[in-house]
């Protein structure tokens, strides 16, 4: 910096002068004002920022606006605007924060109908460690559709046969009406289903007709007494509309595992009253944990009481891996009580959620592939595997990301943020405000409007209908016939400059049958299964 300027800010701080340039700049426009009667607005606003920085060296909540008066103000708004420029100017094609704009850029494309395809080649490094792609074979299949389907809750009353690729939870509250009544109808049409996420079945989720898993959570929502326990009578009412399809206790969430939460009294809207079975305006609570039952024994009575409650539709639950030996106490219930579920969802820590303390967007729960690798693993142990299917759900976007997954355990997948998208979610990160720009989080009458269901709708299906189409053709090149087939076998992991290895090598896989044969095959299991107990979720000494 010139020394002219050094000693010039010793006798007046250069910081004030973009406020003394206010103070003159209204001087000036008031004497032209006074004298020839013209620029009158200019005397207003030179005004009000000579007012502002007054309230700026006034004021005590922001030490920047104190030291700087009126031009401190660009800092803020540069801070307000800074995820948009970061989005639009400065983001890579595949940083990914949390989806790259490759990632949401698929499936903009995949929603309209519009070419997926990429020239020039891949746009990702090859040679890094940690890609991976899926072996082809020599001899490619040729399938007959892409509607690829798993049968769950076989042998029970109503099995439901489901498409490997569902909507994942999100509740009507989370969401706006239309962003459900979209989502609900592209289901319909695309014959796969919709979680309805803990905040119950609204009369959206109704209107379009198309499959629902109902999702029971801790507060007992669409099933409840006024003092927020579980009430069987209403819980059967919706249990058996023809329109549910299957039952999910949710445990936890990946996203925030263990916290519960609170919709404010002012969200609360007749209309999520009604879903919910809640007072309008009053804080709408979701317990940390469940009042039904207080032990695995006690969890898996529950179950078969709800799915009895249901006419004997599939029932089973939802969790994030958490404690393991909770997760093997669950498992020894189900051997102790004879009490199977039909099918258990792993969340995982890389799920989304409309808002959640940083602390546990980061740092709680386990990821996707050791959580859905631990139960897939507990299950084949004590031969509970073709009795159980697993889904599973965090941050699956693409037809290889279906793959993946089941290549490590998974029957089917479920996605939530990528059917945001399908919506017209920018990922804006701004769910929690209800100030969502296109309309997808938000409870705001006008904002919501802006969310045109049928053509939405035509989206939710074609993003479906076109992942399936690329997942079909990934098992016509490996040589399947059914993504069922995919295996850890079939997808290599670059794990340096110079090796690789099939998944099938490279994690833990447990032998049929080896936890009832007393074999502790790896440490969690030697370390952790002596501690469960199917009579308590602690762990024993």
């Amino acid at each position: 910096m010139p020394s002219w300027l050094l000693k010039l800010n010793e006798q007046f701080p250069i910081r004030y002068m973009v406020w003394l340039a206010c103070g003159l700049g209204f001087l000036l426009s008031a004497f032209i004002w006074v004298g020839f009667h013209t620029g009158g607005a200019w005397v207003l606003l030179f005004l009000a920022l000579l007012l502002l920085g007054i309230r700026d060296t006034r004021q005590t909540q922001r030490s920047v606006l104190r030291n700087y008066p009126v031009i401190g103000h660009i800092r803020y708004l540069l801070e307000f605007i800074r995820p948009e420029i970061r989005q639009y100017f400065l983001e890579g094609d595949n940083d990914a924060a949390p989806f790259s704009r490759q990632q949401r850029s698929l499936v903009y494309q995949r929603a309209k109908g519009d070419s997926d395809k990429r020239p020039f080649g891949t746009q990702m490094d090859v040679g890094s460690q940690g890609y991976e792609w899926i072996n082809h074979s020599m001899q490619p299949t040729t399938l007959a559709t892409h509607d690829f389907r798993v049968l769950i809750g076989e042998g029970r009353a109503q099995p439901y046969s489901a498409s490997v690729f569902n909507i994942s939870a999100m509740s009507f509250g989370a969401l706006s009406a239309n962003a459900i009544l979209a989502l609900n109808a592209g289901a319909s049409r695309g014959r796969f289903a919709q979680d309805t996420g803990e905040g119950s079945i609204s009369r959206n989720h109704r209107q379009m007709g198309g499959d629902l898993i109902w999702e029971v959570g801790s507060g007992y929502f669409g099933c409840r007494n006024a003092d927020g326990s579980f009430d069987p009578e209403r819980f059967a009412e919706n249990a058996r509309l023809p329109q549910v399809k299957m039952i999910e206790l949710k445990l936890s969430q990946g996203a925030k595992p263990g916290h519960g939460g609170v919709l404010p009294g002012p969200k609360v809207t007749p209309e999520i009253a009604e879903a919910r079975g809640v007072e309008v305006w009053k804080d709408c609570i979701s317990p940390a944990s469940h009042s039904a039952f207080a032990t695995p024994v006690e969890m898996m009575r529950f179950i078969d009481r709800l799915r009895n409650l249901s006419g004997g539709k599939p029932t089973g639950f939802k969790l994030c891996i958490g404690h393991p030996w909770e997760w093997f106490a669950i498992a020894k219930a189900m051997l102790a009580t004879g009490i199977t579920p039909d099918f258990i969802v792993v969340d995982g820590a890389e799920g989304g959620t409309g808002a959640a303390p940083l602390e546990f967007t980061d740092h709680v729960g386990a990821p996707l592939q050791e959580g859905l690798l631990l139960v897939h693993n507990t299950l084949v142990g004590l031969k509970l595997r073709d009795k159980i299917k697993l889904g599973c759900a965090g941050k699956v976007i693409t037809a290889f990301d279906i793959a993946r997954m089941l290549a490590i355990g998974a029957d089917w997948c479920n996605s939530a943020r990528g059917f945001m998208f399908a919506l017209g979610c920018i990922q804006s990160q701004s769910c929690h405000t209800g100030h969502c720009p296109t309309g997808v989080t938000t409870q705001d009458p006008m904002r919501m409007k802006a969310l045109h269901v049928p053509s939405k709708a035509d989206r939710i299906f074609m993003y479906h209908e076109s992942t399936l189409k690329a997942l079909k053709e990934l098992v016509q090149a490996a040589g399947l016939s059914h993504p069922g087939a995919i295996s850890a076998s079939h997808i290599v992991r670059r794990c340096s400059d110079h090796s690789v290895k099939l998944l099938a090598n490279l994690l833990p896989f447990v032998k049929p049958g080896a936890l009832l044969a007393g074999e502790m095959p790896h440490e969690v299991f030697r370390l952790y299964w002596p501690m469960a107990r199917a009579e308590s979720f602690a762990a024993s000494p």
